[in-house]
């Protein structure tokens, strides 16, 4: 067992032990630790022991602080550079600078290497490995071996070195083949490729086919739609809506305002099984019609309420019936701006009559096939998945006192929708896609 070293008294100067006490002061640092074991030591009577316990400390560096003390005074208590071999200097031509820095900054380049740029940049600086891995957040030995293998090898020691292994069975051109058959080729007995009829063409296995598919982002068995307006006036209509959903025209309300038409009062020719832990609701196939109804909604951009109205046929009459609950369920004192579509029941004479005697009222067309525009279309989507779709109903009377009472529901907590792309990201996008369907006779 080590026998603690022993040393002579000492006193404090009054600078010593103001410094001591400031050091003290500082937090939990090793620098700060010294210090209290300094002026604990300088009071007579102190037990090495128990101060050793109160700092958390063995009793050998209470012993060692003391002699350091002793001997140096406050120069022994501070921290002394470590002993070691010294690194020689990394310095970077301009050249090797300019390119480090692409690597460290370009999108293109693997996290590793720009990783390792930035490690040989900040020690070319002049921090040290203890510094660089701080400040990058890795390994003091990660640092080390990449300033090791740029001194060694320059630029080509950062580059990753080819991995032994096995040689790719699939070549380029088969890859090629395959991309080109699937969007520009189908098979004569489908419309559409799988994975084992474009093996079969191609000579390789389905799962090779289903990776070089996920590779390039194709789903042939997937299909969407699509409507190009062939609107004259498409651009105009589209600042001119969207610009409305963005700026809003003050002292006014601006409603998204159609028909959901033809909404049947379905029954099915049996009972609804309620589902059960393991099995869905199940309904049957087939069912009983028992009429249908309309429904007229304006929707609010700004609130998210709802004014609607119910019908049994959708004509002229009818909306300018729903024009009137408009205007009767709007304040007075506020100009009405309407967003609908180019529906025939909207641009009658009768419509257009009725329109010239209420001036406040402002009507803005969606151009032609683009009723997405319109974000009335998005609450006749809420409706029919929440109510309408798997709703049943034995009468119209039964279905319209449903929908009347979820439109209640909803304006008790209505939430409007938020409308996100201008009309320039519209039309940039817009202008992609023909640019990438051109050849298609569009």
């Amino acid at each position: 067992m080590l026998s603690p070293v022993t040393v002579g008294e000492f006193v404090l100067t009054r600078a010593e032990r103001d410094q001591l006490r400031a050091w003290w002061a500082g937090g939990a640092s090793r620098l700060a630790v010294r210090a209290r074991i300094v002026l604990a030591c300088s009071e007579p009577g102190v037990v090495y022991a128990r101060l050793a316990d109160e700092l958390g400390v063995s009793v050998m560096t209470v012993h060692n602080v003391r002699r350091r003390f002793f001997e140096s005074r406050m120069a022994g208590l501070v921290e002394r550079p470590r002993s070691g071999r010294p690194k020689a200097g990394l310095s970077l031509s301009e050249a090797e600078r300019d390119q480090l820095q692409r690597w460290a900054r370009r999108s293109s380049s693997t996290q590793a290497l720009a990783l390792r740029s930035k490690i040989v940049l900040a020690c070319a600086d002049g921090s040290s490995n203890t510094q660089v891995a701080a400040k990058l957040r890795v390994r003091e030995q990660t640092v080390a071996k990449w300033r090791s293998r740029f001194m060694d090898r320059r630029l080509e020691g950062l580059v990753d070195e080819p991995r032994p292994g096995r040689p790719p069975s699939i070549l380029l051109d088969q890859v090629e083949q395959v991309v080109t058959a699937t969007l520009e080729a189908t098979p004569t007995d489908a419309t559409h490729w799988s994975r084992t009829s474009m093996a079969q063409r191609a000579g390789l296995s389905p799962s090779t086919i289903g990776r070089i598919w996920r590779k390039f982002d194709l789903k042939p068995h997937l299909q969407d739609g699509f409507k190009l307006s062939t609107d004259p006036l498409f651009v105009e209509k589209i600042v001119d809506v969207v610009g409305l959903y963005h700026n809003p025209p003050e002292k006014a309300v601006v409603l998204c305002t159609d028909e959901k038409s033809q909404v049947q009062a379905l029954d099915r020719s049996q009972p609804v099984l309620p589902m059960v832990p393991g099995t869905p609701e199940r309904r049957t196939h087939d069912y009983a019609r028992h009429g249908v109804t309309s429904l007229f909604a304006a929707f609010n951009i700004a609130t998210g309420e709802v004014i609607s109205d119910l019908h049994r046929r959708h004509r002229a009459v009818e909306f300018r019936k729903f024009l009137i609950t408009i205007d009767k369920a709007v304040p007075d004192d506020l100009d009405i701006h309407i967003v609908c579509d180019n529906y025939a029941t909207h641009k009658t004479d009768m419509i257009n009559n009725w329109l010239g005697r209420h001036p406040r009222f402002h009507v803005h067309f969606t151009p032609t096939g683009s009723s997405w525009v319109n974000q009335v279309e998005r609450f006749f989507g809420l409706i029919t998945d929440k109510l309408i779709r798997r709703g049943v109903h034995t009468s119209v009377a039964a279905l319209e006192a449903d929908i009347r009472q979820w439109i209640d529901t909803w304006n008790e907590n209505p939430r409007p929708f938020t409308w996100t792309k201008t009309a320039d990201e519209i039309l940039n996008s817009l202008a992609k896609y023909l640019a990438r369907i051109s050849g298609t006779a569009h």
